[in-house]
């Protein structure tokens, strides 16, 4: 009983001090980027601002993320239904991954970042899909941290199509009813590469998932801050982390 209770005072010390420990880093964190026109709002500035400053932040949680030992970090890039926001501001979104490929593909590549895309490519302007096209190929090899861009992206779209799929599966009989379990099922997401969040950071103060990951959220932590995405950086990493290494991840059991 007394080393479980100096184990757990150590472990409450060493966070407060800004430590974090090595042995419980997050294998794969998702983050719902919110709040880059709000951001922008505050400081008098157009909305586009905010996404083109949001941009930066993306560069600085990948860095953070990759040097406390992340594997898999996903970000929610553009939702399918983000198409009904105002047209000059969904063109202006659907530039800034060939922007952003342009300016940060060299670095990516030298810190040994895997980039992959899920979502519907289907519909996706050339000059958005081509770039981190370009980039999926250019990072193939790498080995290290895995980044994957959430882009036209809608989980339950996401879910509604692995459905079909196993259906198909077992009407053309390569799969039975007895096959089909929650194991089977998230081998037809668009995730199936990717363990599921073992950690979902949300920014902008909104507490909700907006149609993301909800199938592979199911025991992910949360944590929400209120800041804005643009102001993210290292230490609200950092931040996150820590509060996921305080909690007990119990599964349903004790």
């Amino acid at each position: 009983m007394f080393k479980r209770v100096r184990s757990w005072w150590e472990k409450e010390e060493q966070q407060s001090s800004g430590e974090l420990s090595q042995e419980n880093i997050p294998q794969h964190i998702a983050i719902i980027m919110d709040g880059n026109g709000r951001w922008a709002k505050s400081l008098g500035m157009p909305r586009v601002i905010g996404h083109q400053n949001g941009m930066k932040a993306v560069k600085r949680a990948t860095i953070a993320a990759d040097e406390l030992g992340v594997k898999y970090l996903t970000m929610y890039a553009f939702s399918t239904e983000n198409w009904k926001r105002p047209r000059e501001e969904v063109d202006f979104l659907m530039k800034l991954p060939g922007e952003f490929v342009a300016t940060e593909l060299e670095e990516l590549v030298e810190k040994n970042v895997q980039v992959r895309l899920m979502g519907d490519k289907s519909v996706l302007p050339s000059f958005t899909l081509e770039p981190l096209e370009k980039a999926i190929r250019d990072t193939a090899r790498n080995t290290g941290l895995v980044l994957t861009f959430a882009m036209n992206y809608g989980s339950r779209i996401e879910i509604t199509e692995g459905v079909k799929k196993m259906v198909e599966a077992v009407q053309n009989g390569t799969m039975s009813m007895e096959d089909i379990n929650p194991d089977t099922f998230g081998t037809v997401l668009q995730s199936s590469s990717l363990p599921d969040p073992d950690l979902l950071i949300r920014t902008s103060g909104e507490l909700r998932l907006s149609n993301f990951m909800l199938w592979q959220l199911a025991y992910s932590e949360l944590w929400f801050t209120p800041i804005y995405w643009p102001e993210f950086g290292k230490e609200h990493m950092i931040e996150a982390v820590a509060e996921y290494q305080r909690r007990i991840r119990r599964y349903g059991g004790l």
